[in-house]
Formats: structure tokens, sequence, C-alpha cells
């Protein structure tokens, strides 16, 4: 039996890639479009066509999280150069790499997605390889942290994306209802006095992973049974603690907000951030204090990939660099539903006090000397079974 594109990924993200049918490519919205432009041009031929056309726009289409498609990021670009994007909007980056494979990478110019995904598609060969020259005034506007030599968007040496969105996962906490010294640690997660108030994310692997660092597992290398088997003690002891397992974004924030929660393990900055904008500055996102020389906190990055078979190199270049701009990431760090700091230094000049408040700009460097940054994990697929085996037990 031939292997599959995917085979090389863990099971937990090949079952997602299979669940979502995603192993077969259809006709592109590229090439249907270039059908439909030469039909037009032997109609005009034949006659069949009255007059002068106007001249139609550049079409594009751009894979990315919502919040990239924001028409105030948008239209001035469409504007300027006459071009007219369409949007594929992801809600898992695993979802977004496979729909490339199985042939979305044909028709799309330009996609922004979590890290290691855009990473991946180095090797994978549909993304573009970027001379880092050719963007020497994107970067000197860059933050020092993400400027060439980055080493997570390189694959062979070569750059495979430029770097967007970041943030920091660790305990969410209400400072109205416990004391943030105390979440130096993830402790709290295992305190009596918590029991039943602290929210666990149940987000695959996000949960988990901060659970590995405190079990002092460096959960991004491969494991051994003995270093799977600790993991395994931590997660039993907090599920003995609390099971308030959370999907919705929504509610876990709700129950930050009332005060039933203290506590939230597994999202971050993504989480606090919007509440924050709302004017709840007492939810905040916190990292802990390395424990004997492991970081305890998880960084998060999201980029932006050039796809090769791009029939608009040139017009894909431009729109990564304004995605990138100082405008739109002002833009792109205050969204509605979430908020988040940007790769581009120059941004700090547009926010506002409130507005570096809400982003929490004063301790985000802190969070970052204090945390791993993320990646694939090898043993994640021995991780999630573990999870649930525990899960299961617990109840």
């Amino acid at each position: 039996m031939s292997k599959s594109w995917y085979s090389d990924l863990p099971k937990y993200y090949q079952r997602q890639i299979a669940a979502m049918g995603l192993d077969d490519a259809g006709m592109s919205r590229r090439r249907m479009l270039k059908a439909a432009g030469a039909a037009a041009g032997v109609a005009a031929v034949s006659g069949l066509s009255f007059g002068k056309p106007a001249r139609a726009a550049t079409s594009m289409s751009y894979m990315c999280w919502e919040g990239y498609n924001d028409p105030r990021i948008i239209d001035p670009f469409n504007q300027v150069n006459d071009t007219d994007i369409a949007f594929d909007l992801i809600v898992d980056s695993p979802g977004g790499f496979a729909k490339l494979q199985a042939g979305a990478s044909r028709e799309v110019d330009l996609v922004s997605s979590d890290m290691p995904w855009i990473t991946r598609m180095g090797p994978a060969g549909i993304a573009m390889e970027l001379n880092p020259d050719d963007y020497a005034d994107v970067y000197a506007s860059f933050y020092d942290q993400f400027k060439p030599p980055f080493e997570p968007l390189l694959h062979d040496g070569k750059t495979i994306g430029v770097a967007t969105r970041w943030g920091w996962v660790g305990p969410c906490v209400n400072t109205d209802m416990t004391d943030p010294d105390e979440w130096k640690s993830y402790d709290p997660v295992f305190d009596a006095k918590n029991k039943d108030k602290v929210c666990v994310m149940d987000w695959g692997d996000w949960p988990i992973l901060p659970m590995a660092l405190h079990a002092g597992i460096d959960p991004y290398q491969e494991l051994d049974a003995a270093q799977l088997e600790e993991i395994r003690k931590v997660l039993r002891a907090m599920f003995k603690n609390t099971r308030t397992l959370v999907a919705d974004l929504t509610q876990a924030q709700k129950g930050l907000l009332d005060g039933s929660l203290v506590g939230c393990i597994g999202a971050g900055s993504y989480l606090t951030s919007a509440v924050r904008k709302q004017g709840h500055k007492n939810i905040v996102g916190l990292v802990p204090d390395p424990k004997n020389g492991l970081k305890q906190g998880i960084i998060w990055v999201e980029a932006t990939a050039i796809l090769k078979e791009t029939d608009q190199p040139e017009l894909a270049q431009k729109l990564l660099k304004h995605v990138v701009s100082k405008e739109s990431g002002h833009i792109l760090s205050l969204l509605d539903t979430t908020c988040n700091v940007v790769t581009n230094k120059a941004v700090e000049e547009l926010y506002t006090q409130e507005e570096k408040d809400i982003l929490q700009v004063d301790y985000m460097w802190h969070a970052w000397d204090n945390s791993q940054m993320h990646r694939i994990a090898p043993n994640i697929d021995e991780m999630l079974a573990i999870w649930q085996e525990e899960l299961a037990n617990a109840g």
C-alpha cells in the first residue's frame, strides 16, 4: 500500500485530515477562472460580446485565519492594486495544510496560518522560498526576535514565510479571585482550594503541553515511556482536582468574568485579550517561572507564506508586505474576537496606552523569555491517548 502524503504526521493530525476528506483535489478556483476567461474570449471573438468590456480586477486567493480578511486591511490593497481577493478561511491549521496538499496549493496565492504548518510547507514543496533581502524594508521595522535568520521559519536554511502575529499560552486568571503571584507555577491547578474552579480547555494538545512542562518534561522532544508516565500522573492529578472541560472560548471567558472560575489552562493571551478590550483588566494571561531550568510558557506564532504555484508572485509579495505593515498590524492586533501583539515593532507607535494595556505589551517580553516556542510535539498521539484514558478514569 502506498503511503499518503500525510503519513509522516502524528496520527492525531492524520485522523483530522482523513475526516475532512482532503485526500483528493478537485478543480481549482484559479483553473476555473482561467477556463471562464478563455470561454469569455471565445464568446467575444464569436461576436457574442457587445461593446468594449471593462477590464476585470486581478483575482487572488488568500487562505487565512479570520481577521486577516478584515476589510480595513484588504480594501486599501484591492483599491491600490486593482485586485479582487477571495478568502478561504481556515478554522484549524492542520485542515488548512491538508487542503493545500490536496490541491488547493494550485489556486491559493498567500497563506496565513500557525507557524509550524507554514514551515512544513517548505519540505512539502508548496511554499515559495523567500529571499530575506527582498523583504529588508519589512524586517527593518520588525522586533529583533523575528528578524532573519528566524530559525522556526527556516527549512534547509531557506526562509519559508514571514512571522505576523504572536502570543503566549499560560494560566489565564481573574485577579479579583486569585493572587497572580500564586500562578508563578502551575501549582494552583492542583490546590484543593481551587477544586472545580480551574477551567481546562478541551483543545487537543494545548492543555496537555503546559502540564508536561509542569512535570519537568519538554514535550517538544522525543519522549520515552518513563516520561510519558510522568505526564500521566500530572494529568491524573489535574482531573482529580477539576473536570471543568470547556471547548468554547466564550464559555471560559464567561466563567472567568463571573468569578465561577479562578483560572484557565490551555489558552493564554488568545483568551484574555478580547475581554480586556471590553474593559475587564482583571483578566490576565500569565506565564509561570521556569521550573528546574525548563521554561513553562509556550509562544505561538502565526506566519504568512507565498504559494509556489501562484501566477501572481509580484502581487503576492506586495500583499504579504501589506499584511505585515504598520497600519495592517495595528488593525490585526486589535480585533473584536481576539487581540494579540504582532511582529512589527513600528505598530507600537500607533497604540494608545489603553491599547498597550489591552495587549499586555509591558508583559509580552517577560512571557517570551519564559516560554518554549510551539511546534508539533513528536509524541502528541501518546499524550492524547493518556489524556483520554485519565479523563475517562476520573469519572
